[in-house]
This record gives structure tokens, sequence and C-alpha cells, in this order.
């Protein structure tokens, strides 16, 4: 592994563990040269599976396309990037535990939804708003009426501290 400061082939593993949830190792390494610390991640290299695009065009399976425009849908959001990383992870996991070949653009973009909606609800409706491509406002109503219709966690997390309170006066 050549230093990404020095580019000498001369380094030590100085820590090694699993990470993301066992699909890849990530070791931390120190060059021998420069005595400057890296990171590198092994992972098991995988049969490639295509992605059918809209328009029927076949392009590899790319975590880093899915990782962007999740980081865009998150941009100034309260999610990590370890959350980023753990949609990611799933969404490949998932994707590679069920099809064999090719999976289609539809299915990965709404699992990816699947996963986002859950985290925060922002993100979801901004990657929604460019994987359905919607074209006005109306289309962001549709998005919205459902959630919308469901109560607020943070409604409900303040009721039952109305409630308490009240209770614990008299």
């Amino acid at each position: 592994m050549k230093c990404p400061f020095c580019r000498l082939d001369n380094d030590r593993v100085i820590d090694s563990r699993a990470s993301e949830d066992g699909f890849a190792i990530r070791r931390r390494r120190q060059c021998l040269h420069c005595k400057r610390r890296y990171t590198t991640y092994e992972r098991l290299e995988e049969m490639a599976i295509k992605v059918v695009k809209k328009g029927g065009e076949r392009e590899p399976f790319s975590r880093q396309k899915i990782r962007d425009g999740l980081a865009k849908a998150c941009w100034k959001r309260p999610i990590s990037d370890e959350q980023i990383d753990s949609i990611v992870s799933a969404v490949e996991s998932e994707t590679y535990g069920t099809f064999e070949s090719e999976v289609d653009s539809r299915y990965l973009g709404e699992l990816v939804m699947a996963h986002l909606g859950k985290l925060d609800e922002v993100a979801f409706v901004r990657f929604a708003s460019v994987y359905r491509e919607f074209k006005d406002v109306r289309d962001f109503v549709e998005e919205l009426q459902p959630m919308l219709q469901q109560p607020s966690q943070k409604t409900n997390d303040a009721n039952v501290r109305t409630s308490r309170g009240a209770g614990e006066r008299r």
C-alpha cells in the first residue's frame, strides 16, 4: 500500500478491526518513511451487480453514488456521516443479498427512501424530490400528505410532558 503523503510503499499496520457490520476491515497504517498515519478499508470483491436505469441502460452498482445522493439530501441536517454510511451499508447489503446480477434503479431509490424516511423527514423529502423528479409544489404536497396525517413524535413528546407536569402539580 503506497503512502498517500510520500507515495512510498513501506508501511506497517497498527490496528485492524471489523467495520460496516463486518463487510469491511478498517486498517490503521503508519508509513515507515514519513511516519504519518492513514486509514484503509478492505472489502470483499463481489460480483458486480448492474443497475438498470429508467431508460434501460445498465451501469455498475456504486456505493459512492448512493452516498453522494444521501449526502446532498442530508445537507445541513442533524445527520452524521456514520448514519449516512449505515444507510449505504444497509442498502448495499440488502441489494447483494437479494439480487445476483441486476437490480432496478427504482428498487434502489425506494429502498434508500425507506431508510431515510425513518431517519429524517426533511432529508427524505429532499431525496424524493430529486428521485421522483418533482415538477412543481403540488408534487411536494402529495408526498407530504401521508406524513402530515401521522401524529408528530415531537407533538406526542410535548403532550406527555404537559400531562405529566399537570399531574405532578395537583
